[in-house]
């Protein structure tokens, strides 16, 4: 994209509420225009059998459609729309992403738990000052609690811990019931998912914690209006929070002007979370921020649309720890590029992203070697699909796992079809100009006959100057090995 757009928005679909967001870039600052928040709860409609229920997807949809009123005219380019946890963890998530895809107009992305915290912490670090200390954030969600260390705009360390609001006030508030007992099981739940991380963040030596999303805002209002506490959130105030609590005995006796009535059912959970986090890591205060994941996710889509990637800088940190040989990452860039370019009007191959796709997967192509030789291409695959790499969704890495492991010998259908189905035709098309791209640098040597590709429909034509292929006479035989590979796909290639 080469101009900012006027209008970006994001979605969050989290395990608690649903978040829509969106912004007007007005000389060069995000304005918010338009914010729109729903309690869907949807890790409260996830089985024991990890299946979203019927009723919740319905309650889940009926909200998306009114979200996709709003921002389906709006360029997919300018539109992010995550899910986190529930969406990360339901085996029939990807019914429902395919409904909720038709609600939106837009596709839905599925982030890791690491990713989730980077780009909360962005959104949370564009909202404060940009202080020198290390600083500690925590957002509290439906089904996962993240924690960073991070300075000014950069996360230092990152977790996403398998507990939030919904889940733990499912376990163990579900009768709304709260005792003494009731909570010190809750308590010891916390610690225990709390206990591998303690000591890596308590001496990372950050100057003070942040608290971000709905839970940690909820409990700074209450403690405030009661006036436990002047600034921010302390432990003395979650104390008395505590004592309030217990003394209530059950749900329906929290009576709190700022506790909104639809988080009351979900908010001793939030709470005990971020009490015992408090006791762990020894936090005497914590302020509260505005930014969020929606926040972070308009900040990422902005640094992409104005070339600061960092999914770029995370490719590029791939390469260098696995040591891939960039000399050779260069020669089959250079080919890919040619290729696409050869294709653009054939193919439709015309926008950077598909340009991007061919760099990043040229730049690590060959992690796997750092594995072993043989079938390198199935490590490489692995790595990418298996790893947390920020920046990325689950099915870009997919994508791009697809790309590395398709690259050389029998190309694998069946890991096609894990991606959404609007990606197969294009999926397929990078993967057949990735594979004749590296073919062609197969000796290492840079390639610098000329040669022309063209393409009608599904049939490729590949014509090289008189006498090359006599003189390649082993490319030649790649190249016809090649056909056989592609012909499954129902592809031919034309060699000339």
């Amino acid at each position: 994209m080469n101009q900012t757009p006027e209008i970006i928005a994001a979605v969050d679909l989290g395990s608690n509420s649903f978040h829509m967001i969106v912004c007007r870039i007005q000389n060069g600052q995000i304005v918010v225009i338009d914010r729109l928040r729903e309690m869907v709860r949807l890790a409260a409609g996830i089985d024991d059998k990890k299946q979203l229920s019927a009723e919740i997807q319905e309650k889940a949809l009926a909200c998306l459609t009114r979200f996709g009123q709003r921002i389906r005219n709006i360029p997919s380019s300018c539109v992010r729309i995550v899910g986190t946890n529930t969406l990360r963890s339901a085996k029939n998530a990807s019914t429902f992403i395919n409904n909720a895809e038709k609600c939106l107009g837009h596709s839905i992305e599925i982030i890791s738990g690491v990713e989730e915290a980077r780009i909360i912490y962005l959104g949370v670090a564009h909202s404060l000052a940009a202080e020198k200390e290390h600083r500690l954030v925590m957002d509290i969600g439906g089904g996962s609690t993240e924690l960073i260390i991070g300075k000014k705009f950069e996360p230092l360390y990152l977790e996403s811990l398998y507990m939030g609001c919904v889940s733990m006030s499912l376990r163990f508030f579900k009768s709304g019931n709260i005792t003494k007992n009731i909570i010190n099981q809750a308590k010891i739940a916390v610690e225990q998912e709390l206990e591998p991380y303690i000591n890596r963040l308590t001496q990372m030596h950050w100057k003070y914690a942040v608290g971000a999303s709905g839970t940690i805002r909820a409990i700074s209002k209450i403690v405030h209006s009661q006036g436990w506490a002047e600034n921010g959130i302390t432990l003395e105030s979650l104390e008395k929070l505590l004592d309030y609590l217990i003394e209530a005995g059950h749900i329906d006796n929290i009576k709190f002007d700022e506790l909104d009535p639809e988080r009351t059912p979900v908010f001793t959970g939030g709470f005990i979370i971020l009490y015992v986090t408090f006791k762990c890591l020894k936090i005497k205060s914590m302020r509260v921020a505005d930014g969020a994941l929606r926040e972070g996710l308009i900040h990422d889509l902005l640094g992409r649309i104005h070339h600061e990637d960092v999914r770029t800088k995370s490719i590029n940190a791939l390469a260098e720890r696995y040591h891939v040989d960039q000399e050779q990452s260069s020669r089959v860039l250079i080919t890919a590029r040619y290729c696409r370019q050869k294709l653009t009007k054939d193919w439709l191959l015309n926008t950077e992203e598909h340009s991007q796709w061919l760099e990043w997967a040229a730049k690590i192509y060959e992690i796997g070697l750092a594995i072993a030789h043989s079938s390198y291409q199935k490590h490489g695959a692995y790595i990418i699909e298996q790893s947390d790499i920020a920046g990325f969704s689950h099915q870009e890495q997919q994508l791009l796992s697809l790309i590395i492991l398709s690259h050389r010998r029998k190309f694998p259908y069946e890991q096609l079809l894990k991606l959404p189905t609007y990606w197969h035709e294009l999926a397929m098309k990078l993967c057949i100009i990735f594979r004749l791209a590296t073919l062609l640098n197969r000796s290492r040597i840079e390639l610098t006959e000329p040669f022309n590709l063209s393409a009608q429909g599904n049939i490729i034509s590949i014509e090289f100057d008189d006498g090359w292929l006599h003189k390649h006479s082993l490319t030649h035989a790649d190249l016809l090995q090649e056909n056989e590979f592609l012909a499954p796909l129902d592809y031919q290639l034309n060699i000339k």
